[in-house]
């Protein structure tokens, strides 16, 4: 059964694989209220031709035929940055993929791939960002007609204070400001989950005992996890990407706040600190609906139960 008896979700995901990005993708193909309708990597925790790379493979392994279109290289402005240090030198460490069988498509940018995708599709489709936004930024830019068919954007991404990216700054915004910019002055509807979220949502050593067991996935999922530098693999990993599927398939394990964002470009130390205004200093008119709480044991308990759904 779909979402509260809705219609399938369409969704396009842009990513940077990276471990827990690897992890969102794994369950959304294999959740029944999920159509994964394209995949466009994009340079983010590594380098375009690697995230690219571990999604071809990762399609392989979960024996997935889903489009992949690659996408950006770079910041719409700013030079290259990665998370190497946190998901291992090839960005998905740890488990060994199959050679890849599917092939990526090279005869069109990522941005027009959306663009189709969102032009062809029956339902309003959901923009997924769980990497920098470098291309979901051009695709509004570029396709400003085709807000109306986009139902929302749904992201993991910024931090409602201290970031892991800059003093102020979480990764995926800090990568790339001036495209976090112009997603949040879309006028269309966002929901977004911040790093600390993220770190709400641990996976207990236990729970990644027990994944362990459910099939060939929740064994890649704990070899992932054991290369993992996203927490601690005794005191709890943390899920940052896999948030953005929890936010549309069990929005009731947040507490969500609808508020002002503003993502920071100017400042020489603050460039991609994104000011999420609950006290409401701004003035101004809710853009985006924050979490900014999530119950760490439902969490856990849905999280394992998407993992068996693998099974």
């Amino acid at each position: 059964m779909a979402i509260n008896n809705l219609p399938t979700r369409s969704v396009i995901i842009s990513t940077d694989p990276g471990i827990d990005d690897a992890v969102a993708i794994s369950l959304a193909l294999f959740s029944d209220d999920i159509d994964v309708k394209l995949i466009c990597p994009i340079a983010g925790n590594v380098d375009l031709k690697k995230t690219t790379y571990n999604v071809q493979r990762l399609l392989t392994f979960l024996e997935k035929e889903v489009p992949v279109v690659p996408g950006s290289s770079s910041p719409l402005l700013r030079v290259s940055k990665d998370a190497s240090n946190v998901h291992g030198e090839s960005g998905m460490d740890g488990f060994n993929f199959p050679n890849p069988t599917i092939t990526p498509v090279v005869t069109k940018t990522a941005v027009q791939a959306m663009h189709e995708t969102v032009l062809t599709s029956s339902t309003p489709v959901t923009l997924v960002g769980i990497g920098p936004l470098t291309d979901i930024a051009l695709y509004l830019h570029l396709y400003p007609q085709d807000k109306e068919r986009i139902h929302e954007i749904v992201l993991m991404g910024g931090a409602l204070g201290r970031g892991n990216f800059g003093v102020l700054s979480e990764f995926n915004f800090g990568v790339d400001p001036e495209a976090a910019k112009i997603v949040f002055n879309s006028n269309i509807s966002i929901r977004m989950a911040p790093m600390e979220i993220g770190r709400q949502a641990k996976i207990m050593p236990n729970t990644s005992e027990k994944i362990k067991s459910l099939g060939k996935i929740g064994e890649m999922f704990y070899s992932l996890f054991a290369h993992y530098r996203g927490g601690s693999f005794s005191k709890g990993l943390n899920m940052y990407d896999v948030l953005a599927l929890g936010l549309i398939l069990k929005p009731e394990m947040f507490e969500i706040e609808p508020t002002y964002v503003s993502i920071e470009t100017q400042g020489t130390l603050t460039a991609g600190a994104s000011l999420i205004d609950l006290k409401g200093y701004l003035g101004k008119e809710s853009n985006a609906k924050v979490a900014t709480e999530v119950d760490a044991q439902q969490f856990e308990k849905w999280f394992t139960e998407m993992v068996a759904k693998t099974i």
